[in-house]
């Protein structure tokens, strides 16, 4: 299956958040872009964000961000 808008806008939000602190989230404001409004509303949905606007990331997306990491670094790779 390839990634839809949707999906891309997903990975590009988690891959913002970081990762050196559990005690550090993301605050998505009500003029953020629109993509990226809803794609944290559905993160949140999904369980993978514990705020529809951001918040923290829970164990599945602690999980799901070190792949998308991977999955990111690989492709980045692959461009030089």
């Amino acid at each position: 299956m390839p990634f839809t808008q949707p999906m891309l806008e997903e990975m590009n939000l988690l891959l913002k958040f970081p990762l050196s602190s559990l005690h550090q989230g993301l605050k998505i404001h009500q003029d953020a872009d629109p993509g990226t409004i809803a794609a944290a509303k559905r993160l949140f949905e999904k369980g993978i964000i514990d705020r529809a606007d951001g918040g923290y990331l829970t164990d599945l997306g602690h999980d799901l961000i070190e792949h998308a990491q991977i999955l990111s670094s690989a492709l980045a790779g692959s461009q030089e």
